[in-house]
């Protein structure tokens, strides 16, 4: 049955780029097999959802033929052999008897799998990719608006420092693969109902390259990846929300003769004491003293990138804002967000008794 990447993530159809993003982040977060109920075959599928929905041209064939769309031929060839799509050959394990010669139904999906994905005669194979690695830090509410590089520890599968990869030993050469001589493919034919039918698999002895070490590496034992803490240095870009994933593309699980998966880093912002963000503008509440309010003054105020002063009007309000420009959080290298300064009057809890003179002269005066 072919996939429904929209389910996988739980989003409808018409979702836009944005819910379909969020909603990844969250199902990642969720499903991560680093986590204890993470859950590796769930997280794959998630990522493999959000690669397909999150590209336009991706997202418009999958709407058009399904989970399969990459399999579609092209140039003439027409809509492919999508009407196998789900059909499970695995009932015929048992082979039958005709005229003395018997066949195997026992891999007919395997067969049909190598059709339909370019395996047969010659065709691609799939290039080997490691798995997606997610973890999250926590930053403050100052680097999360300007932005901050921090470095951190993950232990993952890396390449070998050793070989670079290669997976042999220093100052020594590659040799040919005697298994697939030098193909990286391993050509395979079987008798099946249809007849004999020719497909290519990946060499396992050197994964798809054509050749192996001649002297293996001591360090990874030929592998080209082992398992080791690494130091990783993560840009976390300015005017990033709480919760928000940074990607590291080729950062994650490396496998040998393949393409590492990527890393994904969630970011927890802490909150501040003072202000709070609005999209793009900073929000805070600034206490004035009623004679400031009614007479106007100025106020030294402490921003996240230097002090400043504001000047406040006469005759303000509580709950009047004032706008400072292009002190808020950063939306390109030119432009930024504003402060916005919500006025509150602070009221004395007790007056003495001149005080209570002077403001029983202004309420005859009608203030």
């Amino acid at each position: 049955m072919s996939k429904d990447y929209y389910e996988i993530l739980g989003v409808n159809k018409g979702a836009s780029k944005d819910e379909i993003k969020k909603a990844f982040y969250k199902m990642a977060h969720k499903y991560h097999p680093d986590k204890k109920e993470g859950d590796e075959k769930k997280f794959k599928e998630v990522n493999e959802a959000y690669q397909t929905l999150s590209d336009d041209g991706k997202r418009s064939k999958y709407d058009q033929f399904g989970a399969n769309y990459a399999n579609m031929g092209g140039g003439g060839q027409g809509q492919g052999f999508g009407g196998f799509e789900g059909f499970d050959f695995g009932g015929f394990s048992q082979g039958f008897q005709n005229g003395g010669a018997e066949f195997d139904f026992g891999n007919l999906n395997d067969i049909f799998s190598d059709f339909f994905t370019g395996g047969m005669g010659g065709g691609r194979t799939q290039e080997r990719r490691g798995r997606d690695v997610s973890t999250e830090i926590q930053i403050s509410f100052a680097d999360a608006v300007f932005g901050v590089t921090r470095k951190i520890l993950i232990t993952k599968t890396s390449t070998c420092a050793t070989c670079s990869g290669s997976g042999a030993k220093k100052d020594t050469k590659m040799e040919t693969c005697k298994y697939c001589n030098g193909q990286g493919k391993i050509r395979e034919a079987k008798r099946t109902i249809l007849g004999t039918i020719s497909s290519t698999k990946l060499c396992e002895e050197c994964l798809g390259s054509g050749t192996v070490p001649k002297e293996k590496c001591d360090t990874c034992k030929g592998k080209g990846v082992l398992r080791r803490q690494e130091e990783i240095t993560i840009n976390v870009p300015s005017g990033i929300r709480n919760g928000e994933m940074v990607r590291m593309t080729g950062v994650g699980e490396a496998v040998s003769k393949g393409t590492a998966g990527d890393l994904y880093i969630k970011i927890n912002v802490a909150s501040h004491p003072v202000f709070k963000r609005e999209g793009s503008d900073l929000v805070m509440d600034l206490d004035l003293k009623l004679t400031d309010a009614l007479l106007g003054a100025e106020y030294e105020i402490e921003t996240l990138d230097g002090k400043i002063d504001v000047k406040i009007p006469e005759g303000v309000s509580i709950g009047e804002i004032l706008r400072v420009r292009g002190r808020g959080v950063p939306v390109s290298k030119s432009k930024r967000g504003d402060l916005l300064i919500k006025l509150e009057i602070k009221l004395p809890k007790k007056l003495s008794r001149k005080e209570r003179e002077i403001i029983g002269e202004l309420k005859k005066e009608g203030i």
